[in-house]
C-alpha cells in the first residue's frame, strides 16, 4: 500500500480504487477487507443518507436546530472512520456528526446536540470525541494537541480531524498541521473539499493546484483522494493511522468530493453559487450508487437488504428523536453550571439569581 501511495505523492495526483461505475481501477490499492465488513460499510453509508434526509425534514419542521447537510459526503465521513480503532480521538467539525454516531455517541444525543442541548455535548465513557467544533478549523489546532498528549503518554491511538476547504484559509490550519509535524504526532488531518466552503470556491481561496499540497510546508505526507469513494478513502486513511502508530507523523487527506445540498438549513441558497450542471455533473459519482454496483457485482448487495437497512434506519430516528423530545430541557443553571469547573464570581452570581427563579 505505502508503494503505491508513494508513486503519486510527488505529482498530488488523485488516488482512486473504485471508478464511477464500480470498477476496481487500483487492484494493488483494494484494501484487506471481508465481505461482511464491505457490507457493513455499505450499510452505514445507506443508514447515513436516510439520517441526512429526516434530519433536513425534521429541521424544517422546527424540531432541529443548527443542521449541516452530508448527503454525497457519506464516503469521505465514513470511509474514513471506519479505519479507526475504538481508542482513537475524533474531532469532529459541525458537518462530522456522523462519524460520530459511528464511532458510539447514540443518535439521539446527536439531535439534542443540534438543539443546544448540553447533553448533546457530552460524551459517553468510551467514546473519544470532543462535540462538533462550530469555529471553522480550530479543531486542527486540538488534534494536534491531542495526538501530541497520545505521543507522550506512548498510546497506540491517533487524533483524526476533520475541516472543509474554506477551513484550510484559516490559520489555525497551519499552525495545527505544523505543530504535528514538528513533534511527529499521531495526528491525521483529512480537508473535505467539497468546492465551494460556504460559497465562495475553492479556486478563489487559494493559488495552489491542491490542498493536499500544503503538507509540504508542514513537512508532512499529503494525498489527494477520490472522496466519493469508499475504498480509497478508507486505504488511505488506514496507511495515515498505520504510519502514525509506527512514530512516522502526521498525514494531510484532501478528499474531493460534494455536498448534494446546502451549506447548512440555515437559509443557504446553492443554486446562487452552483450551477445544475455542476449538480448533475456529481450526482453521477454518488458514492452510495458507486458502491452498491460494486457490491451488486460481487453478488453482496441486494435490493432487499438496502430496504431492510432503510427501515432499519427511520426507526432507529422515531426512537432517538422521541427519546430526544422527552429528554428534561435545558435549564439556564444547566448552562451555567457547564462552563466552568469552579465558577468565576460573575457566574456564579448569574446562577444564584436564575437558581432562585427555577425554584419558585
Amino acid at each position: 500500500m505505502k508503494q503505491v501511495l508513494d508513486n503519486i505523492e510527488s505529482q498530488f495526483e488523485t488516488f482512486q480504487i473504485l471508478n464511477e461505475k464500480g470498477e476496481i481501477v487500483n487492484k494493488e490499492a483494494m484494501p484487506d477487507l471481508s465481505d461482511e465488513e464491505l457490507k457493513e460499510l455499505m450499510r452505514r453509508m445507506v443508514f447515513t443518507r436516510v439520517l441526512d434526509q429526516r434530519s433536513i425534514a425534521l429541521n424544517r419542521q422546527g424540531r432541529l436546530g443548527f443542521y449541516a447537510p452530508t448527503a454525497g459526503q457519506e464516503a469521505s465521513q465514513l470511509g474514513s472512520q471506519f479505519a479507526l480503532e475504538k481508542g482513537d480521538y475524533i474531532l469532529p467539525g459541525y458537518r462530522d456528526v456522523p462519524q460520530l454516531i459511528w464511532h458510539g455517541l447514540p443518535l439521539y444525543q446527536a439531535f439534542l446536540f443540534s438543539r443546544g442541548h448540553f447533553h448533546g455535548n457530552e460524551m459517553p465513557e468510551g467514546v473519544r470525541a470532543l462535540s462538533p467544533q462550530i469555529i471553522i478549523g480550530a479543531q486542527y489546532v486540538q488534534a494536534a494537541g491531542v495526538a501530541l498528549g497520545m505521543k507522550r503518554s506512548k498510546k497506540d491511538n491517533v487524533a483524526i480531524t476533520y475541516t472543509g476547504d474554506g477551513g484550510t484559509s484559516q490559520g489555525d490550519f497551519y499552525e495545527g498541521i505544523n505543530v504535528a509535524g514538528a513533534f511527529q504526532a499521531p495526528a491525521i488531518f483529512i480537508i473535505q473539499n467539497n468546492y465551494f466552503a460556504i460559497s465562495v470556491p475553492v479556486e478563489q481561496q487559494t493559488a495552489a493546484k491542491t490542498l493536499a499540497q500544503k503538507a509540504v510546508a508542514a513537512g508532512i505526507e499529503g494525498y489527494v483522494v477520490d472522496g466519493m469513494d469508499v475504498l480509497a478513502m478508507y486505504a488511505v486513511t488506514k496507511h495515515a493511522r498505520d504510519k502514525a502508530i509506527r512514530g512516522e507523523g502526521p498525514t494531510l487527506i484532501e478528499a474531493l468530493t460534494y455536498r448534494y445540498g446546502p451549506h447548512t438549513m440555515a437559509g443557504d441558497d446553492p443554486t446562487r453559487y452552483r450551477t445544475e450542471d455542476l449538480d448533475t455533473e456529481w450526482e453521477k459519482k454518488d458514492p452510495i450508487v458507486r458502491f452498491r454496483t460494486f457490491l451488486e457485482g460481487k453478488g453482496l448487495w441486494t435490493e432487499e437488504e438496502e430496504n431492510e437497512v432503510i427501515e432499519k434506519a427511520k426507526e432507529d430516528i422515531r426512537e432517538a428523536i422521541k427519546k430526544a423530545d422527552g429528554y428534561p430541557k435545558q435549564k439556564v443553571t444547566d448552562f451555567i453550571s457547564h462552563m466552568f469547573e469552579e465558577l468565576p464570581v460573575q457566574l456564579q452570581e448569574q446562577y444564584d439569581e436564575y437558581k432562585a427563579k427555577e425554584s419558585k
